[in-house]
């Protein structure tokens, strides 16, 4: 396929300045490989190459890098992780040694081996008096200089890779009960591969040309320790002509490696991997009114313990927490209320707060993430990409012990379910916003937690197929044995799907009942917006409230006065005029036009004044004509004192 051609901006030339040096550095990187193929003798390559000790030294390059190789994969994927994932007192020392290789010169490095490990050094005498071991002039010893000096890549593409992986992937896996090493190796491992085999593949490059260290510290001895370059290095004594050669081949290979990887070792995980398909747009209309009803066996084999909830949360989110089975409660507040932090601490998984937790008649507390069946749905679903749809939903179920075959059949039924089994084998690449979050909602659904989180699982949904999937997540959650906690901003959601409401403001509760009564007595300046309505704060007076942003407003039902209140005034209340109006409101003022916006078949108007807060008023259109409503209209509002709602804070 023909990419298309790049299109330069106009102007946008290389300065002549740095261009100049830029093309010598290139020329002085190119001249010494132009200078190997300007004198290799190309009639006598073949010979040279196939030499008795060509070969006998290719042989044992050969298993040294791959021994070397294997040993840095063994210690190096470790200390990458532990570099990249722990916090620890030394790190930034740790790191250090991991780099010192790379900038040590090589013979310092054989010297510091051969005072580590030789005859005389600190362990030499101990491991062959105890073990017979002897590294220096032995094979053992060209692979343990070689490791030395290219395990550092591999440990700094992997912890680079490592620190472009978002830790929510791997927390999702924990909630859907992985232990870690199972975390580790079926999500963090595929999810870094690429990091892992440019690693690998310059550690192994590195351990293939290694000299210094070796010769220094295990000798050059003839088919024990005298790897390739040792042979380049002999050659150009005796025959300048097949050190060129076989010179040649190793930077063949060097040039290879380098090829193959292009460039992934400077960049994370997502940065080099393939393109994905184009993700389809989400179906519209092709999704059943009526979803089909689980399988039989699904019904039987559903666990039916019921598992209260209780909790008491203590850190940023303060808060006690009690329901009984199958309670669905919404967690709502503004941005940095404390919502996804009491998910978190519910979860095991923030050091901002801290959860005592029961489930059931178990606590717990002292329960790793992936013990407390406890499932999560973070914001972005964090669907593992190396999974197909499929594999994704039968993860915590296979983490669970159930059986292959039985784990893909349950998932795909609650593929089904959410209207998505017929794109159980896309990856989530090949799947649009909206049908990667219903992927993720089945996958949780199909793990049998016994307490159920949900991070804002609609708001990838198109308003369609959000009323649909709300619908089958009502009728699980009427049939679930625990408690679920669904974080939203959509009062519908809110509404529909809970039977609480807890309302959190900077960590604490500001209210917890039941959805009608929070429509109904909003404590929450934030939450009374969300349902749509204009909240203002205050104190009570005689007859009405002081408004914290200046002004006051007659009520028809004052508080005791010194009662710090919130009055909540529906928008379709508001009454809009162009002239002053002379009947029953109560409450007048002027103030201009700054907004409108269509919200079905009325109008919203976002109206300031100087004499009272800002005011969102609710007309028809054909109001809006008549009274020649534009932005920055002049207009008075009025509010009758018996359309005021005061809420005791």
């Amino acid at each position: 396929m023909k990419r298309p051609a790049l299109r330069r901006t106009p102007g946008a030339r290389a300065p002549l300045l740095l261009t100049v040096p830029a093309l010598l550095a290139v020329a002085f990187l190119m001249l010494p490989l132009v200078g190997i193929l300007a004198r290799t003798s190309w009639g006598e390559l073949g010979t040279h190459l196939t030499a008795g000790p060509t070969t006998q030294a290719l042989r044992l390059s050969l298993l040294v890098s791959l021994w070397a190789l294997g040993l840095s994969l063994l210690f190096g994927v470790p200390l990458a992780w532990l570099l990249a994932r722990v916090p620890f007192p030394g790190k930034a020392f740790v790191r250090s040694l991991v780099l010192l290789p790379m900038v040590l010169p090589p013979t310092v490095g054989g010297v510091a081996l051969l005072l580590a490990f030789g005859r005389r050094g600190l362990l030499g005498p101990w491991l062959e008096d105890t073990f017979g071991i002897t590294l220096p002039f032995h094979t053992s010893g060209a692979v343990l200089a070689a490791t030395f000096v290219a395990m550092p890549f591999l440990v700094i593409s992997l912890e680079g890779a490592l620190g472009g992986l978002r830790p929510r992937y791997e927390e999702t896996a924990a909630s859907l009960g992985a232990s870690p090493v199972r975390v580790f190796l079926t999500v963090t491992l595929p999810m870094v591969a690429p990091g892992l085999i440019a690693g690998a593949a310059l550690t192994w490059a590195r351990a293939l040309g290694e000299f210094g260290a070796t010769i220094t510290f295990a000798g050059n001895l003839p088919g024990t320790t005298q790897t390739l370059p040792l042979q380049v290095y002999l050659l150009l004594q005796e025959s300048p002509e097949a050190a060129t050669s076989v010179s040649l081949l190793l930077l063949a290979i060097a040039m290879i490696v380098l090829i193959a990887l292009r460039g992934r070792w400077t960049g994370t995980p997502g940065d080099h991997r393939d393109r994905p398909a184009p993700r389809p747009e989400e179906p519209t209309g092709t999704t059943p009114d009526i979803l089909p009803e689980p399988p039989a066996y699904v019904r039987e084999k559903a666990p039916q313990e019921r598992w209260p909830l209780h909790a008491d949360v203590t850190g940023f989110t303060r808060l006690a927490l009690a329901a009984d089975p199958g309670t669905t409660i919404a967690v709502v507040g503004p941005n940095g209320a404390g919502k996804t932090t009491l998910l978190r601490a519910l979860l095991g998984l923030t050091p901002r707060a801290h959860a005592r937790l029961r489930l059931g008649d178990t606590d717990v507390t002292a329960l790793p993430p992936h013990r407390r069946g406890v499932a999560w749905v973070p914001q972005d679903g964090a669907l593992f990409p190396h999974l197909s749809a499929l594999s994704n939903t039968a993860y915590g179920l296979r983490t669970h012990g159930v059986p292959r075959a039985e784990a893909r059949r349950e998932a795909q039924s609650w593929l089904d379910r959410l209207g998505v089994g017929h794109l159980a084998h896309r990856k989530p690449g090949q799947l649009s916003g909206g049908q990667a979050q219903r992927v993720a909602l089945a996958r949780a659904l199909a793990a049998r937690p016994r307490l159920l989180l949900l991070d804002e699982p609609l708001a990838a949904l198109d308003q369609t197929t959000r009323a649909h999937v709300r619908h089958t997540l009502r009728r699980h959650l009427a049939e679930f044995g625990g408690v679920c906690l669904i974080v939203t901003h959509d009062p519908v959601e809110a509404v529909s799907l809970a039977d609480r409401v807890l309302v959190l403001d900077d960590g604490r509760v500001l209210q917890d009942e039941p959805p009608a009564e929070v429509t109904r007595h909003p404590r929450s300046p934030w939450v009374a917006r969300m349902l749509g309505r204009n909240a203002w704060p205050g104190t009570a007076t005689a007859d009405g409230l002081q408004l914290a942003g200046g002004g006051r407003l007659v009520v028809a039902e004052p508080l005791a006065p010194g009662t710090e209140a919130l009055a909540v005034i529906a928008p379709e209340a508001v009454s809009v005029h162009r002239e002053k109006p002379t009947g029953s409101p109560r409450n007048v003022w002027p103030g201009t036009v700054r907004e409108i916006t269509s919200g079905g078949s009325r109008l919203r108007l976002l109206i300031t004044s100087d004499r009272a807060p800002d005011l969102v008023a609710e007309i028809t259109p054909q109001a809006a004509a008549e009274l020649r409503i534009a932005d920055g209209t002049q207009v008075w509002t009025g509010v009758k004192a018996t359309e005021v709602t005061v809420v005791p804070l």
